[in-house]
């Protein structure tokens, strides 16, 4: 009777031990690796303006990507690889997923993220409308949330709020704000506000946003910071002289400065918020002041051109290339290179004191 008794006791065991690994293989299929999710502007786009049938800001003829995977053009506004991409893969982060890609699901969600980046975004809703479609940073958060209603319905509460709370955050925007917006006489904007009280209506709407990001679980989050937008080779063009136009540089650094700040105080003012903020703009600038020190030959014009004919705002089939792309800050007339994008997000993660994985396998997305 006693054996019988000992022999149940061990069967009830194995059958909890049996559950338990059950039950944990089964937690394990809802949940990802650490993943990021990316709101930006044309800098960040991985190809959801591709999907905006109606936007007049697409990187979705060649050449754009002829330095990327197949050399097809993805949506990307660059010859190969956004800052974005090379700061996440130097991590050893996946590259998150396009939010209108069609192969977008629950599983490449766990798996890579999301990039919500559109180009000609900007942090306030009226930036860049003459482009008729883009996503702008209130409209990326809204998507953001469909995503996590989405995944709570999917994997349950606990597992998607785990994915959200685990996750790294990347928000990168501000120029469109400026180059398309402010700048530009036919935005009321322009009219509006001076320098000085545009860029504090910029960083309070940015701050706005960066806590509802928090509130929504956002608690590691890097906001990248301007580079020297007067010295893009569009801005350059229109100046009689083809040189850097410093009024323009001049609210880079007060924008940097202000979202800095801000970006310190949400850091140390909400709970359990690591907020960062990163730039190079010291750097940037000084790949443009000195190309040769860095190994380029030309930091003014851009690489991909029609001729003669400046600006052409994008790259198209009838551009002509420059003979070698690793030689050239500029790709186009707003965009670095991807030679460019390398050394200014190596100087980024430099700054921010983070690790460069050794050897990191790049994990790209679908």
């Amino acid at each position: 009777m006693a054996c019988k008794k000992r022999s149940g006791k061990l069967q009830a065991m194995a059958l909890a031990v049996l559950l338990l690994l059950l039950l944990g293989l089964a937690g394990k299929g809802c949940h990802g690796d650490v993943v990021q999710f990316i709101f930006g502007d044309s800098l960040s786009d991985v190809g959801n303006n591709n999907y905006l049938t109606k936007s007049l800001a697409r990187a979705a003829l060649p050449w754009y990507g002829i330095d990327f995977a197949s050399g097809m053009p993805n949506g990307r506004f660059c010859n190969g690889r956004t800052v974005a991409d090379i700061v996440g893969d130097k991590m050893g982060l996946p590259r998150p997923v396009a939010f209108l890609d069609p192969s977008l699901d629950e599983n490449a969600i766990l798996k890579y993220g999301v990039n919500y980046a559109s180009g000609g975004g900007g942090i306030l809703n009226e930036t860049s409308s003459l482009f008729i479609q883009r996503f702008s940073l209130y409209k990326q958060i809204e998507l953001f949330q469909g995503t996590q209603e989405f995944m709570r319905r999917k994997v349950g509460k606990a597992a998607a709020d785990k994915l959200f709370g685990e996750a790294y955050y990347v928000v990168a925007m501000g120029a469109n704000d400026f180059i398309n917006n402010y700048l530009l006489p036919v935005y009321s904007d322009s009219w509006t506000y001076n320098g000085d009280t545009f860029v504090k209506y910029m960083v309070s709407t940015l701050e706005s946003q960066l806590r509802l990001l928090h509130a929504m679980g956002a608690r590691r989050l890097t906001f990248f910071g301007l580079g020297p937008m007067g010295c893009i080779p569009l801005q350059r063009i229109l100046t009689s002289t083809g040189g850097c136009q410093d009024s323009t540089n001049a609210l880079s650094k007060s924008f940097n400065a202000q979202a800095g700040a801000a970006v310190s105080r949400l850091s140390s003012s909400l709970p359990n918020a690591t907020f960062r903020f990163g730039e190079a703009f010291d750097y940037f600038q000084d790949l443009i002041d000195r190309p040769l020190a860095h190994g380029f030959n030309d930091s003014r014009a851009p690489c991909c051109t029609l001729g003669r004919v400046r600006p052409t705002l994008t790259c198209t089939p009838l551009s002509t290339l420059c003979k070698d792309r690793s030689q050239y800050v500029f790709w186009d007339e707003y965009h670095p290179t991807d030679r460019a994008n390398e050394l200014i997000a190596l100087e980024t993660l430099r700054k921010l004191n983070i690790t460069v994985v050794a050897n990191a396998a790049t994990t790209s997305s679908p």
